[in-house]
């Protein structure tokens, strides 16, 4: 049997997973908050027809598609894709893009806010042994996936630049991830690039590179600590959302024992 590694995060309200204003709500439902819901749809019944007065758990979610780990459809940087075809959504991602064999890229030490290149990807890969094969998983393990669920979350980590998410495209690599909560550099160091030298070419450069070649990416990653450099696949669907810019996803890593 293979052995199979979470690498999600809970959905879960309350915490700093993303900015205010992003963030989900979820209103939980014991079984004696909704006994009279259950019999309103036996005519006749009572609650104490009910095994211990109990009706069912249930919970009622204000989110977004980005919300929790999820993957990213090329939809979600653009209208477009590939030098200008239609960016697909959701539930048009090639679904052996998200079966593969995974390599993880160690970049917990570089600090916050830092935009990594095309080299610290190429030094990377020399450093664990690992050439790129197309449609292989990439994820970037940064500082952030030890800080989910505390205040600084949002804005910890490096962050995965234009010129090093394009190394990654132009050798076939379909789709990448991350444990931040952007693949890009957080918001709040890149807003200081660009009041300093108002380039507006480092706004979201990472997922804007899915306009020359389409790709999608996990966020929201978690446990990656825990993983090798390779050896391993990942699986993670996104739930089907017509038309969507992203589906969440249980994104698990498989090693073949």
């Amino acid at each position: 049997m293979p052995r199979l590694v979470d690498i999600s995060v809970p959905l879960r309200a309350g915490i700093a997973s993303d900015p205010p204003g992003y963030r989900p709500e979820i209103d939980y439902y014991a079984h004696a908050d909704t006994a009279e819901e259950v019999i309103a749809f036996f005519p006749g019944a009572t609650v104490d027809d009910l095994p211990d007065r109990e009706g069912w758990a249930i919970e009622r979610v204000r989110i977004n598609t980005h919300n929790g780990t999820h993957l990213d459809a090329p939809y979600h940087y653009s209208a477009t894709m590939d030098g200008g075809a239609r960016a697909i959504t959701i539930d048009e991602v090639p679904l052996e893009w998200c079966l593969q064999p995974a390599v993880k890229l160690d970049f917990r030490h570089l600090p916050d806010g830092y935009v990594a290149t095309a080299a610290d990807v190429e030094a990377e890969l020399k450093r664990i042994g690992h050439e790129l094969r197309p449609l292989e998983i990439v994820v970037v393990n940064t500082a952030a996936g030890a800080r989910y669920g505390h205040d600084d979350y949002v804005t910890t980590g490096c962050g995965m630049g234009r010129e090093a998410t394009l190394y990654l495209l132009e050798r076939g690599v379909r789709l990448t991830g991350t444990d931040a909560w952007s693949w890009d550099a957080p918001f709040a160091h890149t807003a200081r690039r660009y009041a300093r030298d108002r380039d507006p070419s480092v706004i979201w450069e990472g997922h804007r590179a899915g306009r020359d070649i389409g790709y999608c990416h996990l966020e929201k990653l978690h446990n990656l600590e825990a993983l090798p450099a390779d050896g391993f696949r990942i699986a993670c669907f996104p739930v089907k959302v017509h038309a969507a810019s992203a589906g969440w996803t249980r994104a698990v890593a498989i090693f073949e024992d």
